[in-house]
């Protein structure tokens, strides 16, 4: 328990430079302290102690401003950065080394007894305020942009952005296309596309295969004509 304990402070360091001590990560992170809550509660969970786990999973939410609910499987090394306003729902699986910002939500899109939540996999990145709606699957090594609405499966390695969410086409260096390569808020350091001008460049390169399409018919419209004219004359 102690040396899982240490690994999880551990993996902090790795991913917030922010981080200057062990013992500042055990006594000022909230997203630590939501984990270690969560560990307990979901084993009072398992062993069908059911309220007395929704009562910590409650302190654990007044007290860190995270919600985790017990039921919901959670790996090792969850990094839940900032952590306010993070919502993970009952039945939302979550792999190894996940990292989690502020705002995000995890939730379920149906009110049956079912599995309703997301199962992301291992080495993910979900950016803050971003939406992982329904039983959905979220590959691993898979980065979620800030503020972006998931409600389809994410292939393992791939970046997602925007309402609703779609593949990014990044410009990021080979290094960080990379799965283990650390990237802050699911945002790889190179320059994501702008897809608004990317329509734009698509719509004008149609026009232009309209111009040269319009210029090939006028071009047979005219060879008609001139042979039309040459028919006539001979007749």
């Amino acid at each position: 328990m102690f040396k899982r304990l240490i690994e999880e402070i551990d993996s902090y360091f790795a991913r917030d430079p922010a981080a200057k001590s062990r013992l500042e990560i055990v006594l000022c992170y909230p997203g630590l302290h939501a984990v270690v809550m969560h560990k307990i509660a979901h084993r009072l969970w398992k062993a069908n102690w059911k309220l007395p786990a929704r009562i910590l999973s409650q302190f654990s939410r007044f007290f860190t401003g995270i919600e985790i609910h017990p039921g919901a499987k959670v790996g090792k090394r969850l990094f839940l950065d900032h952590g306010m306003g993070v919502v993970i729902g009952e039945t939302a699986t979550i792999g190894d080394d996940v990292t989690i910002y502020h705002g995000v939500t995890l939730g379920g899109t149906s009110g049956e007894k079912v599995i309703r939540h997301p199962q992301v996999g291992n080495n993910v990145i979900i950016g803050s305020g971003a939406q992982v709606l329904g039983p959905i699957k979220i590959g691993d090594g898979a980065r979620i942009g800030s503020n972006a609405v998931v409600v389809k499966d994410v292939e393992p390695n791939s970046s997602m952005v925007g309402v609703p969410a779609r593949p990014a086409r990044s410009k990021a260096s080979k290094q960080e296309e990379k799965s283990d390569v650390f990237s802050a808020y699911g945002t790889g350091s190179g320059d994501v596309e702008d897809t608004r001008q990317i329509a734009i460049d698509k719509l004008m390169e149609e026009v232009s295969n309209l111009n040269r399409r319009l210029k090939e018919l006028e071009t047979q419209s005219a060879d008609i004509d001139k042979t039309a004219e040459r028919w006539e004359t001979k007749q």
